[in-house]
């Protein structure tokens, strides 16, 4: 699955290196989770570990044919961290 960045979604990077976005996105292990942004926008959050271990949620937007637009990161919260935890076991 491809995917494109735009530079205002590399610039609000915070603390998250692009590459770091990338190798979750390219994780054998990797949950994707439908969501919806604060303005109801509708994204699939991909929720997964960089190599080495950074626990991550990325946020993309479909944008056409197989593409999709990567429009943010963050690190996950302790909850979601433990959610994720409890999925990663599982599989």
């Amino acid at each position: 699955m491809p995917y494109e960045w735009d530079e205002w979604a590399i610039n609000a990077l915070v603390g998250i290196e692009p590459y770091e976005v990338r190798q979750v996105l390219e994780a054998d292990k990797r949950w994707p989770r439908p969501a919806v942004g604060p303005a109801g926008l509708r994204v699939l959050t991909i929720w997964g570990r960089t190599r080495a271990g950074r626990a991550l949620i990325v946020a993309v937007h479909h944008s056409s044919g197989h593409t999709w637009k990567i429009i943010g990161a963050r690190e996950m919260r302790t909850e979601e961290l433990t959610e994720f935890a409890k999925w990663e076991e599982r599989q």
